[in-house]
């Protein structure tokens, strides 16, 4: 009943971040009321278990909705349906977001540490996201090769670094979805003749300030990474 009673309070005490959320996912043409309870549910249990399990280095609420929330969602215009493994999600970035944004995108919350395995996986059942499951396991030893349209992640710096441990993970034309600050042209100049870049889109996330970039490579269809 306490940890009931706590939670509750957790959600009562975020309901001053409503309106700027609101705002956010009108940006981003998401006005879906059961979308922004759903984030404020994820933020709730984040901000709890953040206090003891140590899961993000960014402590106040507001800069996670921004950082966070926000930042995660900025790229869902260019996720459509079809499977996305979201390599070192950590507490669930952007992988979370992204499944309760698109019910019909089956996403992957890959993930090493056994802590944040453990909120992955109580996220996951309070949440009732049907559309994601947990891997606990680095990114290079998820035995799935070929399996995916997509791949992420936020917490690898260069693309060379993200292919290098996911890319196996892939389709023959799968595409990786890096989020950048500026443009990264010398990761780009990186890629080896296996991978193509295919487009990027520099994108706004109401309240960050800096630049956002979002970097879409595919695998080369006559190179399977199988």
């Amino acid at each position: 009943m306490r940890a009931r009673l706590d939670y509750n309070t957790a959600m009562h005490a975020l309901e001053h971040l409503r309106p700027e959320l609101n705002a956010g996912l009108a940006a981003f043409d998401l006005t879906d009321e059961i979308l922004a309870e759903k984030l404020l549910d994820y933020l709730a249990l984040l901000e709890k278990w953040n206090k003891a399990y140590n899961l993000t280095a960014v402590r106040d609420v507001h800069e996670m909705l921004i950082k966070h929330v926000l930042d995660s969602l900025a790229m869902h215009r260019y996720v459509e349906c079809g499977t996305l493994a979201d390599l070192g999600t950590g507490p669930g970035l952007p992988g979370i977001p992204l499944a309760l944004a698109k019910p019909n995108l089956q996403v992957s919350l890959v993930e090493s540490n056994g802590k944040k395995c453990r909120f992955l996986r109580e996220a996951v059942r309070s949440l009732g996201l049907k559309n994601a499951r947990v891997i606990e396991s680095r990114a290079e030893a998820v035995p799935e090769s070929g399996q995916y349209d997509l791949i992420t992640a936020r917490a690898l710096d260069r693309l060379a670094g993200i292919i290098e441990v996911g890319g196996h993970l892939l389709k023959p034309g799968g595409q990786l979805l890096a989020m950048k600050g500026v443009q990264p042209d010398e990761e780009i100049a990186e890629l080896s003749a296996d991978w193509q870049f295919h487009s990027s889109h520099r994108l706004q996330v109401p309240g960050l300030a800096g630049e956002r970039h979002l970097v879409i490579v595919a695998s080369n269809p006559a190179n399977p990474h199988n």
